[in-house]
């Protein structure tokens, strides 16, 4: 038999088994039915993901849920985009992404989706901030938040009879107080350069108005005239850490901290998995980060973590609120708190989580405002100049720094500026 039939015949089995295999299967589980495509980008929320898309299936006969937790999802997303092959929705967080999204007008106005009543107002508010200039209408539904604060040792404070601190001062002094004790009151992971911003934000959202960059870009401020204090706080945090903050990495911080090498770690609830993956049984808990004097204008970091939007192009709009409808049950949201301990965005009587006990007032209270980074363009690289500054030991370093901030602020938001330009001279003349 010549190698061309020997190839035909090979072929043509391999065609028969697959129609074997597929009758054996039974029909494609998608047939007859409106697919539904997300794109999230939480790949620690890979397993919960796939057991809602398990459970929603199991219980739709009319739609079919396909839901991708791919690594490098902002990457994959814009590659998408590019080639105009769109997901029906897609679950980002609550950052410079989405502005961008949002205006390149790819995002679906769902103002009439129902679930927007259930969801907190402070939560719908923080999107509108990131609105480069004001738009009508809703484009995200915020399903997640995490809160961001100081982490500390709930067990050392007990053993030395420390108190959580409510004011700047509180802070320092019991900063002192620990390092008279011979403990390292914080531990910092600065030689990932993103760490450097966990404090900065918990900070600045009780100094700074939550719109900050709408007021520069618009010409009504500028950074210098807002971040001063708050470079400064952070600096002085340096006197409190270990001798080389650069020196150590994100996960070293967490694993220092989780072995008792120091008392408190400025980071947000995001690290608590990493935390107990190393010490399951640590007891952890998270206060505020007291910026203030007056401990009544102290504000919990917090901001969109996780939230859907539908892309502007879903042909299948209702079975994509359909969706959205299936994850916001009050079942799911608890399923997913349980899973990765976050704050929700939903109203109701949730659980929170056991670390976060210190900061429910504010949580239950809406006493809260997001990261003043997500309004931040990745091309800046405001941690790498974070960094730059609190290493700069010269006498001038914070002017320097605030010049720079300004500076390249101007530079890499040049077209905004001039959006937000044009949209208050259109308004002027109204």
């Amino acid at each position: 038999m010549g190698k061309h039939k020997v190839g035909a015949v090979f072929l043509a089995g391999v065609l028969a088994m697959g129609i074997v295999m597929t009758g054996c299967s039974g029909k494609d589980e998608t047939e007859g039915k409106t697919v539904i495509e997300m794109v999230q980008y939480k790949p620690e929320a890979v397993d919960i993901f796939e057991q809602f898309q398990d459970e929603f299936n199991a219980t739709h006969d009319d739609i079919y849920l396909k839901i991708d937790s791919p690594n490098d999802a902002m990457t994959i997303l814009k590659t998408r985009f590019i080639r105009e092959d769109n997901p029906d929705i897609i679950g980002i967080g609550g950052d410079i992404n989405y502005s961008n999204f949002l205006d390149a007008d790819m995002l679906m106005d769902i103002s009439d989706f129902e679930g927007l009543n259930d969801i907190k107002e402070k939560y719908l508010e923080m999107n509108k901030d990131l609105e480069y200039v004001p738009k009508d209408g809703v484009y995200a539904v915020p399903y997640m938040a995490n809160a961001a604060g100081i982490l500390f040792n709930r067990d050392m404070f007990e053993e030395h009879g420390w108190e959580v601190p409510t004011t700047w001062t509180e802070f320092t002094n019991l900063c002192d107080q620990i390092q008279s004790e011979g403990i390292q009151p914080l531990y910092f992971g600065f030689k990932d350069t993103w760490t450097t911003l966990a404090p900065w934000n918990a900070i600045a959202v009780s100094l700074c108005d939550s719109d900050l960059t709408y007021q520069v870009n618009s010409g009504e401020t500028t950074f210098a005239e807002n971040y001063r204090e708050v470079a400064e706080k952070e600096k002085a945090l340096l006197a409190y850490g270990q001798k080389d903050p650069v020196s150590q990495g994100y996960n070293d911080a967490c694993t220092a901290f989780a072995r008792g090498t120091s008392a408190m770690f400025t980071i947000g609830s995001y690290a608590i998995s990493q935390i107990k993956s190393v010490n399951p049984d640590m007891n952890i808990g998270s206060f505020v980060f007291p910026a203030n004097e007056d401990a009544d204008k102290n504000v919990l970091n917090s901001g969109n973590d996780l939230m859907f939007c539908v892309m502007k192009d879903c042909k299948n709009k209702e079975a994509a609120y359909e969706v959205l409808s299936y994850m916001l049950e009050d079942e799911n949201v608890k399923k997913y708190l349980n899973a990765q301990s976050a704050v929700p965005c939903k109203k109701g009587d949730f659980e929170i989580t056991p670390e976060l006990e210190e900061m429910r007032d504010y949580i239950e209270n809406g006493i809260v405002a997001d990261y003043q980074d997500h309004h931040y363009p990745s091309e800046m690289s405001v941690d790498a100049m974070i960094q730059t500054y609190l290493m700069d030991d010269s006498a001038d370093a914070t002017d320097t720094f605030m010049k720079r901030f300004d500076k390249e602020w101007i530079r890499y938001n040049r077209d905004v500026v001039a959006k937000v330009k044009a949209y208050e001279e259109g308004n002027d003349h109204e």
